[in-house]
């Protein structure tokens, strides 16, 4: 841990008022912040390097932080919470983690649950989420091609088990509310009925170039408040998820004159966007310019609906996160993990 994250927590004055930060509410009734600070690092960012990012968006005013146990870094991001709570108070965050695919089986959610909670110091989680639907397990760093011989397709009662014991950590109070993340609308409509909690929120990947409006529409029309990762394009995304198809969101020139009619960044215009149509984006930066100025165009001028509609044109459906490593030995290939032809593949 660097000295720097020991030092006395301070409000940056350049930072934005949290109150005037626009917020989503769930179906719990708790209010999350409509823009969170990401922590996956990827591949070439630190742990206690994610912590000081996450340090200096919170002095700049986010409230809401997504972290994921699989990230390595929440008992970084918890020591530096510990300098963070005696100035604002747990009670102003909205904080979220995630189960990893190694702990779906029922005994072994509430202890991830617990170890995340206790990294991060935090006392309860407001929201946690199955990281994927798949309990499919692959080390860190491995490549693309890599193959777990225990894997296996999504299967509904097993999901179900996993999903009853994050049930019964709203009960406990570990958690005030529970989501998903990478399902897909096959997947949905299976899950949703045989919930006695449902999912208060669905994470998954949305920018301009992939903006899945039907599954978006379909998770709002459910009343599940949709968190997008990946909201710029993902651009320091792990070698292993890059293709040579892949398109760059923030080189279109769509993007490039909005943002320069807006006097911004165009990563900063995928931002504003995304929280305009009705997401909540988490983006990750290390630096301050980047994190404020996201912060900053949520709270300036919108969007016009012609540049609404503008952006909305220039969907190529480019998926970047495309999973390859949680395939199993007989899948086809990575869209055998999002159900393209509307059925769930075995």
């Amino acid at each position: 841990m660097t000295d720097s994250l020991h030092q006395p927590f301070v409000i940056d004055p350049d930072g934005v008022a949290p109150s005037q930060v626009p917020f989503r509410t769930l179906t719990t009734g708790a209010k999350m912040p409509a823009i969170g600070a990401g922590t996956f690092g990827s591949d070439h960012v630190t742990p206690d390097e994610v912590a000081a990012a996450v340090r200096g968006a919170i002095a700049c005013g986010y409230r809401h932080l997504d972290c994921a146990s699989v990230y390595g870094n929440e008992d970084r991001i918890g020591e530096m919470l510990k300098t963070v709570f005696p100035v604002i108070p747990r009670e102003e965050f909205f904080i979220t983690s995630k189960v990893w695919n190694d702990a779906h089986a029922p005994e072994a959610v509430a202890a991830s649950c617990r170890k995340s909670i206790a990294d991060l110091g935090c006392g309860y989680l407001d929201l946690y989420l199955v990281h994927w639907p798949f309990p499919n397990f692959h080390p860190p760093f491995c490549d693309v091609e890599s193959r777990s011989a225990d894997a296996v397709p999504f299967e509904i009662e097993r999901f179900m088990a996993t999903w009853r014991a994050m049930e019964q950590l709203v009960d406990e109070g570990l958690v005030k509310a529970i989501g998903t993340s990478n399902v897909t609308i096959p997947k949905l409509e299976l899950i949703l009925p045989r919930c006695r909690i449902r999912p208060a929120v669905n994470e998954m990947e949305l920018h301009p170039h992939f903006q899945q409006p039907e599954l978006f529409e379909y998770v709002q029309r459910q009343g599940i408040v949709v968190v997008g990762y990946s909201p710029i394009g993902s651009p320091a995304r792990p070698e292993r998820d890059k293709t040579p198809e892949d398109t760059v969101d923030v080189e279109d020139p769509v993007m490039v004159e909005i943002a320069h009619k807006h006097g911004i960044h165009p990563a900063t215009l995928c931002v504003k966007w995304a929280a305009q149509r009705g997401q909540v984006p988490i983006p990750f930066s290390t630096k301050k310019r980047n994190y404020l100025a996201n912060l900053k165009s949520l709270c300036s001028d919108p969007l016009s609906d012609e540049e609404m509609s503008r952006i909305a044109s220039i969907d190529r459906g480019c998926r970047l996160i495309k999973g390859q490593v949680f395939l199993w030995q007989s899948a086809r290939g990575w869209e055998d993990l999002w159900d393209l032809d509307g059925t769930i593949a075995k």
